[in-house]
């Protein structure tokens, strides 16, 4: 009986971890449809939707990671499987809508720009995933593929309700966008993971009253905030870059004679 018991518990623990595991990969999987009904919203020029689509896959990738950590259930199978998705929805779903949207008349030009933005998003994935074990879990090396992807789904947005730019601007506009955000996700420029964030004490009401001050300003003018959220993200990581830079180099300068200290002599 007591063997029956433990045999029991046993099978009864193993199928609690399955449903675990079960979890997150369910929640990618949501991930890698919403990236799969992007590109078919391109395929039938609705924009929109596909951008909307991006944002929404963006949103399942965080609770994948989340449920993941908090049911101590992560897994190779889970990395990879993230990956492919991420591939799909914020490399391959964004290259699609930024060629169609704004680079078909361009030429094989156009093609080199999106194909480069999205072989650039693979390589920052694989590089991802080769150091995720030795990477600090405070800073990202290069800018995270979502965050790009979020980028190019904002400006869309944001086009469609606030700016409506012309069939002249467009394209020069996101081709230097989209060659920016290709580079910068394979650079060593650092990004902060914010997972080092305390909530703690009086730091948990500051992040309250700040994500609370953050979701106000989001839903009363999401067209133009979404897209000031994403590209202030983006253009974080090189300005704290510059910043480091001009404060190292201010700090090896050397003095001039006049701000040289003056050694007095006795005569």
């Amino acid at each position: 009986m007591k063997g029956q018991g433990l045999r029991h518990s046993l099978g009864k623990e193993a199928r609690k971890r399955q449903a675990m595991h079960l979890i997150p990969n369910l929640f990618t999987t949501g991930n890698l449809f919403c990236g799969v009904y992007a590109i078919l919203s391109v395929f039938n020029a609705n924009y929109i939707a596909a951008a909307i689509a991006i944002l929404v896959a963006m949103i399942f990738d965080v609770l994948d990671g989340k449920s993941a950590r908090l049911t101590n259930s992560t897994s190779h199978f889970g990395l990879e499987y993230d990956s492919l998705s991420d591939v799909v929805s914020f490399g391959v779903a964004p290259g699609l809508l930024i060629y169609s949207w704004a680079l078909s008349g361009q030429g094989m030009f156009g093609v080199a720009v999106m194909f480069a933005y999205v072989a650039m998003g693979a390589v920052r994935l694989a590089r991802f995933n080769s150091t995720v074990a030795l990477a600090d879990s405070k800073y990202f090396t290069g800018l995270a593929i979502p965050a790009a992807a979020g980028v190019i789904a904002s400006l869309v947005i944001l086009d469609h309700h606030i700016v409506r730019m012309g069939t002249e601007v467009k394209p020069l506009l996101v081709l230097v966008i989209t060659l920016a955000l290709s580079f910068l996700m394979v650079s060593t420029v650092k990004y902060r993971s914010f997972k080092d964030l305390k909530f703690k004490g009086r730091q948990q009401i500051t992040y309250l009253v700040w994500g609370i001050l953050a979701l106000m300003m989001i839903a009363a003018w999401p067209e133009v905030m979404l897209f000031v959220v994403f590209s202030g993200y983006a253009l974080m990581g090189p300005t704290e870059r510059l910043f480091w830079l001009a404060a190292k180099t201010v700090g090896k300068k050397p003095l001039s004679k006049s701000d040289q200290p003056v050694i007095e002599t006795k005569s």
